[in-house]
């Protein structure tokens, strides 16, 4: 069977297909376990790592909200769909034009190719916690309605909208996940409103100084790589029953502020790298940031079986394994 992921390129997307390849099977909408024969990785550009060979994995690069470009990567044979692929939240606000050319129609036309497959493949959707938004109560939960505001939140709020509906259908098996930020990636920063959440991390554990545009008291909230990637495959692993009428669940996630971030660098790293963190307000990300939610109650997460990380100075030491090769310039 075939397992696509869109967006396989990217750092979320490179260990969900290393993760794929490594389990060796999928869940299908029919309940069964089977055999992952390819993994398919449909992103706008190579990996900034090159995959390792095997076999099972195929690549296609290009533009892929554009016309039928998703039929070109959904056929019979697909039994699930990893849909990530999107534009970051900055960028996505900067440029309306393309944050719904990619974020919604390009999340519409994937839906469409899973529609006209008989096989009903199950498709995972990333959302993000930005669909919430505005007059907001201080701890969200389960019921608390979606008012996104920001062109990203709207996109991803109707990409689950469209996921939960095709689902009634009957054209797909589908399951979206709100995401918290996820902390720290690795590389350079992005145009995500988000990307001080992994810099003020990321840059100071390499030796470089970090402007943090935000204040020390702001909240995040988060999960670690490892943990995403656990829940996206989870995901892909729960009966349709287990759903009921909602397709999307909200991830459980931690809550930690900017200062308890660089305090949880100073103990795993040292005070000296904690003290590359520099602070320089810039209201553009602030608008945005600031209306985030950044506490929650997941309870029907948790029920379903997803899980958080436990301690944030586990996520720092996980980056320094798996992204630094287990050491950092103190």
């Amino acid at each position: 069977m075939r397992v696509v992921v869109t967006g396989g390129a990217g750092f979320l997307g490179s260990r969900l297909v290393k993760a794929l390849l490594e389990r060796g099977s999928i869940t299908t909408s029919g309940g069964d376990e089977a055999e992952i024969d390819e993994v398919l990785v449909a992103d706008i550009a190579p990996p900034a790592q090159p995959f390792a060979a095997d076999k099972r994995l195929k690549t296609r690069y290009g533009d892929f909200s554009e016309a039928d470009a998703a039929n070109q990567l959904i056929d019979a044979d697909t039994a699930a769909v990893f849909h990530l692929a999107a534009i970051v939240s900055g960028e996505a606000e900067q440029d309306f034009d393309k944050g719904m050319r990619v974020n919604l129609d390009g999340t519409r036309q994937m839906l469409e190719a899973c529609r006209h497959r008989a096989n009903v493949p199950r498709v995972v959707f990333a959302s993000s916690v930005a669909v919430y938004g505005g007059d907001m109560p201080d701890v969200l939960d389960d019921a608390t309605p979606l008012t996104p505001q920001t062109s990203y939140g709207t996109q991803k709020a109707i990409g689950e909208l469209l996921v939960n509906d095709y689902s009634r259908k009957g054209f797909i098996d589908g399951r979206a996940l709100r995401l918290p930020t996820v902390v720290v990636r690795p590389g350079k920063p992005n145009a995500a409103a988000s990307s001080f959440a992994s810099s003020i991390l990321r840059e100071p554990l390499q030796g470089e100084e970090v402007v943090c545009p935000v204040s020390a008291k702001t909240g995040v909230w988060l999960l670690s790589p490892r943990r995403v990637v656990a829940c996206l495959l989870h995901a892909a692993d729960i009966a349709p029953k287990a759903w009921g009428e909602s397709r999307s669940v909200a991830l459980p996630g931690m809550t930690v502020t900017v200062e308890e971030m660089i305090a949880a660098l100073a103990r795993v790293a040292g005070e000296g790298v904690a003290a590359r963190v520099h602070f320089e307000p810039d209201p553009f990300i602030e608008k945005i940031v600031y209306g985030w939610p950044t506490r929650f109650t997941t309870e029907r997460g948790e029920i379903m079986g997803f899980r958080a990380d436990e301690r944030f100075d586990d996520v720092i030491e996980a980056f320094i394994e798996d992204d630094l090769g287990g050491s950092y310039v103190g």
